[in-house]
Parts: structure tokens; sequence; C-alpha cells
């Protein structure tokens, strides 16, 4: 798996599902050319979604930049060994610390081996992942899409996700999980890239047009 991936006018992912869904087809001209630069540090890409977890992106960057300055390099190596006092001065919660030292310990001692991630289908990621307290559904499918670059990811859990479907589809209310399975059922095996497309709605403030 390259570093980014890009999808321009033409590529064949998008003409599916212009074909597929008209509605997505016009959002799709609507944003144009998308690129996502993949977190490939998986280890740091997990420590980040603990992190953001129930937190605006500003303030999730804001302790991330913290910790970076606090740890020179995050590492589960320095992370298991930083006092939670100092965790807790930059920002971290009680729980997300006890997360973010659980995945650490888990990283080292060999019960999630994170070389093989890209390896696995996407069943066995979520299944490894799971185990790890503070990582749910929701932040297996995250890792998925913004660390593997998987194809057809559909988080039914995402706030963000059913905003933007209630504005494209013009619905009296946010779809529930059921209803957004089945208006993805277009989109396959390309649901990431819809879901993509379906942040930039949120992103480029378009709820309010």
């Amino acid at each position: 798996m390259t570093g980014q991936l890009i999808f321009l006018d033409t590529a064949k992912e998008l003409k599916h599902l212009r074909n597929s869904d008209p509605k997505m087809g016009k959002l799709i001209d609507l944003i144009g050319d998308y690129t996502l630069s993949l977190r490939t540090d998986f280890y740091r890409s997990l420590i980040r979604t603990i992190i953001g977890q129930q937190l605006s992106f500003k303030a999730a960057r804001t302790i991330w930049g913290r910790l970076e300055r606090e740890l020179g390099e995050v590492s589960p190596e320095h992370v298991l060994v930083i006092p939670d006092e100092k965790l807790r001065s930059i920002g971290l919660s009680r729980q997300k610390i006890t997360y973010a030292k659980h995945l650490s310990d888990m990283v080292l001692n060999g019960e999630i081996d994170l070389d093989t991630m890209n390896n696995l289908s996407d069943e066995e990621v979520m299944g490894s992942l799971i185990k790890v307290k503070g990582i749910g559904r929701w932040s297996a499918e995250m890792f998925m899409i913004f660390s593997l670059g998987r194809l057809d990811i559909l988080s039914v859990d995402d706030v963000g996700l059913k905003r933007a479907i209630q504005w494209l589809y013009e619905l009296s209310e946010q779809p529930n999980k059921e209803r957004m399975q089945k208006i993805g059922e277009a989109w396959q095996p390309y649901r990431t890239i819809a879901s993509l497309y379906l942040w930039e709605v949120v992103n480029k403030d378009l709820l309010k047009s």
C-alpha cells in the first residue's frame, strides 16, 4: 500500500459511483479530485484515534502536539514509561491514558502485530483491534480507512456521515444504520470512497447550503 490514495475525475472507482448513484455522482462533480494521505505509522495512528475520541478536531490536534513535544517520539515504549500525571497535564483523561497504555502494552508483548495488518482481511483487522480497551468498531473502521486504505468500509455509526447523507439525499431526519447500509449498497465495492466525499460535505461546510 502506497502512502496516498488518489482519485482523479476519470478514475474507474468514481465512474462506478456515478453510474450506480446519480446523487453521489453530483457530489463527486461538486468536490472534484480527491487525495487521501494515509497514516502509515500504525501505532501513532491508533494513539491519535484514541486521543481524538469525543473531541473536536482542534482539541485533539492540540493534545497530540503536546504529546509529541513531551515524548519526542510517540512510541509504545515511551508511552508506557511516562507518568500518568504528566499525560493528565497535557490533556488526556484517565480513561484515555488507560487505553493508550493498554494498546502500547499489547503492541510490545506481541498480542497485536501492527506489521501484519496490511495482510489481514477487514474482519481480521476488526477482530484484532477491538481487543484493545478503548478501540471499538468506529475506531477500527477509521484505522482501516485512514491507515490501511481499505476501499469498501462504511461506518454506519459515524455522525458526520449521517449528517452528510441526510443533506445529500434530502432526508427528513438522519438515517439509521439500516438506511445507511441500504443506501451504501449502490456504492460497493467503493463505500470508503463515497464516505470520503461525504465527509467533504462537512469539511467544506456545505450543510448550510
